[in-house]
């Protein structure tokens, strides 16, 4: 668990620079730990999404299967108890998650009540207008009218999101850009490591558009270190 202080630097910066930030530190491949071009961020007027994943596999498009409302009390008193900020994580299950709807106003007013901030899933969302009235946000895969047959089926086990492996409490960063997994073990390092390559970036930055460009001249300070 970061502290308060902690998640907010790391609020302050783009998960773009989150991403480069990790490499950094050599912990995970460089082409895993993060969602690809399947999951869309759905309100990015809301700047960085950071919390702690609470999972749940769902599925709401195979008919005429009976609810589990054991399992979704289950949901709620895990949210209630999980770490704050909580940031949902639903892998859809279903035989057709193209038409999938795993969340709406209801959901997301009784989510946000409980410590979530957002939710991401490889399924589809509703209530589009009203969502973004309570200021929760999501990334899905798109869209949906109807909630179909919706049923929780486990909560708190690992999922895998558009190629993303979640487990339980992981810390997930998310902007327009998309979401990814901040290691635990560089989490308290993450946003200092992300301000050093800010100021190296604006340092670049200005040399290309400033006076003294030239090619040799960027490849030297790019490529030198």
């Amino acid at each position: 668990m970061l502290t308060a202080a902690q998640l907010e630097d790391l609020k302050a910066i783009d998960t773009p620079t989150i991403c480069n930030a990790i490499e950094r530190f050599k912990v995970r491949n460089d082409v895993t730990g993060f969602t690809g071009k399947a999951i869309r961020c759905l309100y990015p007027q809301f700047g960085v999404t950071l919390g702690y994943a609470l999972t749940v596999t769902v599925d709401s498009t195979t008919p005429d299967v009976k609810r589990d409302n054991q399992v979704w009390m289950e949901w709620v008193r895990a949210m209630a108890a999980a770490p704050k900020p909580v940031f949902l994580v639903f892998q859809d299950v279903g035989l057709n998650p193209e038409k999938s709807a795993h969340m709406g106003e209801m959901m997301a007013s009784l989510a946000k009540r409980l410590g979530a901030i957002g939710l991401l899933t490889d399924g589809g969302v509703r209530d589009i207008l009203e969502v973004e009235r309570l200021g929760f946000q999501y990334f899905a895969a798109g869209v949906v009218a109807s909630h179909g047959n919706p049923r929780l089926l486990q909560v708190n086990l690992p999922v895998t999101v558009d190629g993303l492996r979640i487990e339980p409490g992981d810390l997930l960063h998310g902007d327009l850009n998309g979401v990814t997994k901040i290691p635990t073990e560089i989490a308290d390092k993450t946003a200092g490591m992300a301000l050093k390559i800010r100021q190296e970036e604006a340092d670049l930055l200005a040399y290309i558009n400033g006076p003294d460009f030239s090619v040799e001249g960027f490849i030297q300070r790019k490529f030198s270190h």
